[in-house]
């Protein structure tokens, strides 16, 4: 399968990595030199014709940052795709921005797979993230070989917006889990728990969530190197509390989490991972930060 890839950011670029593996023809085009030259390192075809690569593909993917980027690139991949190719968004991006998305594939005869992931980027470079997929059955059934490239965890959620909520789910727990971890963490310190104990007993205990496991390892270092950066997490809540707006569901966790990752923010953490909001409640509780 010919393949063309926008976006090879460190999600974008490990899954394009991952098909060309498998035997596809894949090109990829992104903004940025610098990334360019990584998928260069990687063999990976750099596009010098935009127009040519997607009318020549048998599918589009991407991997954008926001919703005003994905209304952007669509609009170019309609405009330039043959009509029964497959645009694949991979993106987390609001459900009004991919229903214009929609319209636009419609229009131009292109099918659209809402093909969101669950995973960092350590998961996407070892092909484990999790894909929750909504659009044409059709088109997704024949991409499924492709898809599977990504991970072991498959799921078809319906034809519609259903993948981009799913993801905005999924990123809510794990937001909440993060906030839960700080008011423990924080609870523990001040009353002179060990903090390597801690994460030990946790990652033992009832509360050893997938998630928590992960991150085990790194923070019990007090490593808050980022997978997923405080602000990419606002950028989400923000996504999360815009849906919960419009369908009349409350959040009422959600928002409070929110505020304590635009804390983190204010604190100068914006940058390190989305776990920082720990030190943001240790902050709070009274506690210094400890160095590395």
């Amino acid at each position: 399968m010919k393949i063309h890839f926008i976006g090879v950011g460190k999600m974008g670029l490990p899954m394009a990595t991952h098909f060309l593996a498998a035997g596809h023809a894949v090109s990829v085009y992104d903004p940025s030199d610098e990334r360019l030259g990584m998928a260069r390192v990687h063999g990976l075809e750099i596009s010098s014709n935009t127009a040519d690569a997607v009318a020549s593909s048998d599918a589009v993917f991407s991997s954008l940052p926001n919703d005003k980027a994905l209304r952007e690139v669509a609009s170019e991949v309609t405009a330039l795709a043959t009509r029964g190719a497959v645009f694949v968004d991979t993106s987390t991006v609001s459900q009004q921005a991919s229903r214009h998305v929609a319209d636009l594939c419609r229009a131009a005869g292109v099918h659209y797979l809402r093909t969101t992931v669950s995973g960092n980027n350590k998961m996407a470079e070892a092909a484990q993230l999790t894909v929750m997929a909504s659009g044409p059955r059709a088109a997704y059934d024949n991409l499924l070989p492709v898809l599977q490239l990504l991970g072991p965890n498959q799921f078809y959620l319906g034809d519609g917006e259903q993948a981009r909520l799913m993801k905005l789910v999924v990123n809510l727990m794990i937001a909440q889990t993060s906030a839960m971890l700080a008011e423990g963490l924080a609870l523990g310190r001040k009353g002179g728990l060990d903090w390597r104990d801690m994460w030990q007993v946790l990652g033992a205990s009832a509360v050893g969530s997938p998630i928590l496991k992960a991150k085990a390892v790194q923070l019990s270092e007090r490593d808050f190197t980022p997978t997923f950066t405080v602000h990419q997490m606002i950028k989400d809540l923000d996504l999360i509390l815009g849906e919960g707006e419009a369908l009349h569901s409350p959040l009422p966790h959600t928002a409070l989490v929110h505020q304590q990752m635009h804390a983190a923010v204010a604190q100068g953490d914006g940058e390190d991972d989305y776990a920082a909001i720990i030190k943001a409640l240790e902050r709070s509780a009274g506690l210094d930060i400890p160095e590395r």
